[in-house]
């Protein structure tokens, strides 16, 4: 990976070890839920029946075909499948050490990387096989090319950037917010007339993106209008938002900043970045929590979840850089970046465990788990679908895979008889409950409830009320993370 006037060793030995555990070390680890999603829509395509019920919309990205293609020459594994978004988050690294340069300071790219490498949440996105590290990487191309532009009115720079941008939205349609930041920096620029861009001219730009744009934004107001079927999370907290704005980070550059400054007794020779510049950076920091915080409020739908805000992450960290400009010598960024280096390795990097996983599930380990009972004879398995689209009528008790609702089930496999449960309680659920209690569990030993823990404690509680089950033994399989696996079996 080239970063701008980097030179010597220690900084490229530093971001090679901070890759190394925090992007590839989790590589191996099972498919969380989502990753499991992206598979089936991989294998079977977006237009797959059952995906009818489970904001179709959503999951025609162009990022699954892409997945398809690596699974159809590599394999659906996890590192197969992983590999492009630990490629795209690397590529964003690079554009956030160009865009670092050109905005706050010249000798500024290395602090920038480790900043990125300083939050979680954008090193989670390296390893996990969802369309976020590709969105993030053609967003950083997006703002790169957008500078260019306005920089120097060239053409092939307008053209790049507005291909960038429409591909933001086709990507993912929940970065719409994101999509915000292009026009207000763009604005702010051709505004102090520092461009050689004209009005006219953005508005061309921007009115041929809006027409590339067509297609997808009918598609996203489409998913607006279903989005309280799909909504995993309650209204967020004040202090979830004021949480995702990263404020330790920033607090802590500026801070490390002055007192490496202090320490070195070097006079701060930098300067604020320009007022475009905050602008572009404060709109990609600020925007996507901002809106979706504003959007769920509103709506009374909640979209503020972590993995849509996290667009917005590498702007935090530009945000971290900017606010360290000003307090640090120009001399000192190397030093500077060196030691957030150590401190991502000390304090970011998780060292409880040899191999970390990439997500808190084990799918993978709990599949192999139920199927080792198998040995001794089919066991009867209860899955409740871990989708929350898994609803009465999406959901019937002849559903049949595979299905998106169970897409989990098609990845890791479990053997014997498998019984499907909806996700939530329902009188058409205590109706199939039952019917199997009378019919298809009144024979065997033993059954398995499988899935993810909160489900499997509920139907665990529910068949142990049962008096046909009375003096039944229950013991648990795992644990696995977030998903569990109860047996129910009468004792020797």
């Amino acid at each position: 990976m080239r970063l701008p006037r980097a030179g010597g060793w220690l900084l490229p030995s530093l971001l090679a070890l901070c890759l190394i555990r925090l992007w590839l070390m989790p590589l191996p680890s099972s498919f969380w839920l989502d990753e499991t999603a992206t598979v089936f829509v991989a294998q079977h395509g977006a237009h797959h029946p059952s995906l009818a019920d489970a904001a179709p919309e959503a999951w025609r990205s162009w990022y699954y075909p892409i997945v398809g293609l690596i699974g159809s020459l590599f394999g659906f594994s996890e590192i197969a499948l992983r590999l492009l978004s630990v490629l795209a988050m690397a590529g964003m690294l690079i554009l956030v050490a160009r865009l670092s340069t050109r905005l706050i300071h010249p000798q500024s790219g290395w602090f920038a990387v480790f900043a990125c490498l300083a939050l979680p949440g954008l090193n989670y996105q390296a390893a996990n096989a969802r369309p976020y590290a590709l969105g993030m990487c053609v967003f950083a191309a997006g703002l790169l090319l957008l500078t260019r532009w306005l920089d120097s009115g060239e053409r092939l720079a307008a053209l790049g950037f507005a291909v960038c941008a429409a591909l933001v939205l086709y990507i993912h349609l929940l970065f719409w917010p994101s999509w915000l930041v292009f026009a207000v920096y763009a604005a702010a620029r051709v505004a102090r007339g520092k461009t050689p861009v004209t009005w006219r001219h953005a508005a061309l730009v921007f009115g041929l993106l809006a027409c590339a744009l067509l297609p997808v934004l009918a598609e996203t107001l489409s998913l607006l209008r279903d989005a309280r079927a799909h909504v995993i999370a309650p209204l967020p907290s004040p202090m979830q938002f004021v949480r995702s704005l990263e404020l330790p980070l920033l607090a802590a550059c500026a801070v490390g900043a002055w007192l490496l400054g202090r320490v070195h007794r070097g006079r701060p020779d930098g300067a604020a970045p320009s007022a475009p510049a905050l602008v572009l950076i404060g709109a990609w920091w600020l925007c996507q929590p901002v809106l979706l915080y504003a959007f769920s409020w509103v709506t009374g739908d909640a979209v503020f979840v972590p993995r849509y805000l996290q667009l917005a992450l590498p702007g935090a960290a530009m945000a971290a850089t900017a606010a360290a400009a000003p307090l640090l010598p120009s001399k000192q960024w190397r030093p500077a970046a060196t030691l957030l280096a150590i401190g991502v390795l000390l304090w970011v990097a998780p060292w409880r465990e040899l191999w970390p996983r990439h997500h808190n599930s084990d799918w993978r380990a709990a599949a192999l788990a139920v199927n080792r009972l198998e040995t001794a004879g089919a066991i009867p398995v209860l899955c409740p679908s871990p989708f929350i689209e898994a609803r009465p009528p999406a959901w019937r008790p002849n559903y049949p895979l595979p299905g998106f609702l169970y897409a989990h089930l098609g990845v890791y496999p479990v053997q014997g008889p498998t019984y499907l449960f909806p996700f939530a309680n329902s009188p058409e659920a205590d109706t199939w409950a039952m019917s199997l209690v009378r019919g298809p569990l009144s024979q065997p030993r033993r059954f398995v409830i499988y899935g993810w823990e909160p489900q499997v404690h509920f139907w665990r509680d529910w068949f142990a009320r049962r008096p046909e089950f009375a003096g039944w033994r229950q013991r648990r399989l795992g644990p696995f993370a977030d998903v569990d696996a109860v047996v129910f079996e009468i004792p020797e």
